[in-house]
């Protein structure tokens, strides 16, 4: 709807004009107007008229309908909730790097009947569907009502996206959210959640979810349908027990699909110094202005590199990132897709940055670079293969989504904003607004891989899409938001060449930005798919136990091998489950044999130390230290501390409870660690509600200073 009488306010705090709802730009200073349209959870606002206008310190959400607000003042920071209670807002915190299918928290509204103050959580990125003349907003249609109009590749498509979703809304205590039809929203290709739920006292289980998905059997593509129905039977069951599982059954259901999807993969890649800079210490695979098209080329890859260091060698850093991951995934692309496994590959993905990193880093340490003089690079890649998309990054250049339904960015920048809503600490706008929120926590060459945490993630493509990366030459102040529908959305129509895309970005990179080098790639997916005549099925035998796939995600050796040539032996996965009990169980009993020959020889030979964050408590002869933390050991605040935001007395003591390397999006080396509050029985100085503290390892590293670990013979009032 338009209200004539309401105006958009200009976020140019020099300009702050009024401006038409229908503008895009300010009429006075051409600032771009982002319109924020806003979900107010738990909150319908149908008994106020649509166009009127709620006060928060002042007019500022323009209601639109029932739920859905529009801020009219986007240049403003929104009311922040007391992070001091963080129930309600954690989960969308912390689940930021998932937030191509969950919003994220915008602010509240604080609105009085009399005496009565209600708050109400704003949530932005909302399923919603805008026309351009904001005549009419509207909730994504629901999955519900569009699942008998999907194709049997996109139905199970979303279940796997629901299945890949399923641990991280665990974790955080909101995997209803994937139960309740009403909240479950498909935008496109894409699975959008309204909103979080949370879990009651018993958490919901996979059999819950096959139940649920049973219900959408009756309009179940017909190919499809024996498939579905085996991995809900499968579920409910109990036979399917992990999320992993369950993703790995759906791979071979979109595998079998894909055999009747043709797909054509073009790469083009465009990189210019900018109006400001001297030389370009931007680097991009494939060499600028070139053209690759799959098939008939075999191997595709995009990279995009963003060099640090200006003269001191951002260009060198750069150049020998994208010659080094080159050279490291060439060989991955050279397999038959059915032949490669998503996980390990993903692995490999992470390992060759890893590899470019220590390249640089070792470069930097031999020509004596130490602090702001050492050279880097941040990087973002794409690995196009069959149906899939493999994206990974460090640092802040990005790679977007972009379909005839929306354009997502699904990277997040590892910069100190990003770090500080993972860690729940603030919002996203409100992270934005501290100083140096921009400024990278990561990038390649600055220090050892052991202390680098790459990103990896793997897309599904069943229709036409553009996938861009970018440095932030182009991606700074919403450049790509700003553009894409009228850039990048003609060449998914072919309305207009891959070229001419990449000249035009490249032009508004250094038109309304102009303060960095741009460089771009551009990964075309053409998709044409026909229903299959033939019916699909599942094999649950050669899967891998829970505790196994566990064991394997845990294995921090970053495993080089992902793919196999139809000659070669079977993987590992397609190993009988009984030899690796019988290898196991002998390596074992050898290694046993030889440790009990040499503490008869050398009574005083001291065991190699466990590895970090063991689930088993090391020697007893060994000291308790941060470094081989394990669970039930106990800490004690030497001096006063804060953890979470929650001030602690000196002489206050916490006993671990869990570290866990799943719960956090980070290397295994940096899990998330849960600390139970000990308390004395009598009365004792009073302490923050909360009885488990829940923080990274790496927050425990900075306070070492504060903090003691006490040996197993100390007593603690945890005992």
């Amino acid at each position: 709807m338009e209200n004539d009488a309401v105006t958009l306010c200009c976020p140019n705090e020099y300009c702050q004009s009024a401006n038409p709802l229908t503008h895009k730009f300010c009429q006075q200073c051409s600032t771009p107007l982002p319109k924020r349209y806003l979900w107010a959870v738990g909150s319908d606002f149908s008994h106020c008229q649509p166009g009127s206008v709620l006060s928060d310190a002042g007019a500022r959400y323009l209601v639109i309908d029932k739920s859905i607000l529009l801020d009219i003042k986007p240049g403003l920071l929104p009311e922040i909730p007391e992070l001091d209670d963080l129930g309600k807002i954690r989960p969308y915190l912390k689940l930021i790097t998932y937030r191509l299918h969950t919003p994220q928290v915008y602010g509240v509204l604080n609105l009085s009947d009399g005496q009565t103050k209600t708050e109400i959580l704003l949530l932005e990125n909302p399923p919603l569907i805008v026309d351009a003349g904001i005549t009419q907003v509207n909730l994504c249609i629901s999955l519900n009502d569009y699942w008998s109009q999907a194709s049997s590749m996109r139905q199970i498509h979303w279940l796997w996206q629901m299945a890949s979703l399923w641990q991280p809304l665990a974790l955080e205590g909101v995997a209803s959210s994937l139960l309740d039809s009403s909240i479950l929203r498909v935008e496109g290709v894409i699975i959008r959640l309204l909103e979080l739920r949370f879990d009651g006292k018993n958490s919901p289980t996979l059999t819950q979810l096959g139940e649920f998905w049973q219900q959408l059997l009756p309009t179940t593509k017909p190919n499809i349908a024996p498939f579905v129905q085996q991995v809900c039977d499968w579920l409910i069951k109990g036979e399917i027990n992990s999320s992993s599982q369950l993703i790995k059954i759906l791979d071979q259901g979109l595998s079998q699909l894909a055999k009747s999807q043709t797909t054509t993969i073009k790469i083009y890649t465009k990189t210019d110094p900018g109006p400001s800079r001297p030389r370009n210490e931007d680097a991009c695979y494939p060499a600028g202005d070139t053209l690759i098209t799959k098939p008939p080329q075999e191997n595709t890859l995009a990279i995009v590199c963003d060099g640090i260091g200006g003269h001191e060698g951002g260009n060198v850093a750069s150049n020998l990132a994208v010659e080094t991951i080159y050279k490291q995934i060439k060989e991955l692309t050279s397999f038959p897709a059915n032949n490669i496994d998503a996980s390990l590959l993903l692995s490999d993905l992470e390992l060759a940055v890893a590899t470019a990193n220590d390249k640089i880093s070792q470069r930097n340490d031999n020509e004596h670079r130490q602090g702001r003089q050492r050279m880097g690079t941040t990087i973002v890649m794409a690995l196009p293969i069959a149906h899939e998309m493999y994206i990974a990054h460090v640092g802040d250049s990005r790679a977007y989504w972009i379909t005839r339904h929306g354009c997502h960015q699904v990277t997040l920048d590892d910069d100190v904003a990003s770090r500080e809503v993972r860690l729940g600490y603030a919002l996203y706008r409100e992270a934005l607004k501290h100083s140096g929120s921009g400024s990278l926590v990561q990038a390649l060459g600055m220090s050892k891989s052991t202390s680098l945490h790459p990103t990896s993630q793997r897309f599904i493509v069943d229709e036409d899409a553009v996938f861009l990366l970018t440095s932030d030459g182009l991606s700074d102040f919403d450049r790509v938001e700003e553009s894409w529908e009228t850039e990048i959305l003609p060449l998914l129509s072919g309305k207009i060449s891959i070229e001419d895309v990449a000249q035009r970005l490249i032009e508004i990179a250094n038109a309304k930005n102009g303060h960095d080098n741009a460089t771009i790639a551009l990964v075309h997916y053409h998709v044409e798919y026909s229903e299959p005549e033939t019916i699909i099925t599942a094999d649950i035998s050669h899967l891998l136990s829970d505790t196994e796939l566990y064991s394997a995600s845990d294995d921090t050796a970053n495993p080089k091998t992902q793919v196999s040539s139809e000659g070669k032996t079977a993987r590992l996965s397609q190993l009988p489950l009984q030899l690796f009990i019988i290898l196991g169980l002998t390596l074992l009993a050898g290694l046993l044999g030889y440790w009990f020959k040499l503490q008869i020889k050398s009574p005083t030979t001291i065991i190699s130390s466990p590895s970090p964050f063991s689930s088993q408590a090391p020697p007893s002869t060994r000291p308790r230290t941060l470094e081989n933390l394990s669970p039930n050991w106990v800490i004690q605040a030497k001096s006063p501390i804060i953890l979470n935001k929650q001030p602690f007395p000196a002489e206050s003591f916490f006993q671990v409870q869990v570290i866990d390397k799943k719960a956090n999006p980070n290397p295994v080396d940096n899990p998330d660690v849960s600390l139970r509050v000990c308390e004395k029985s009598n009365p004792a100085p009073k302490t923050p509600k909360i009885k488990i503290v829940k923080l990274e390892f790496s927050e425990l590293q900075a306070l070492a200073k504060d903090i003691s670990i006490l040996q197993s013979d100390q007593p603690s009032i945890c005992e």
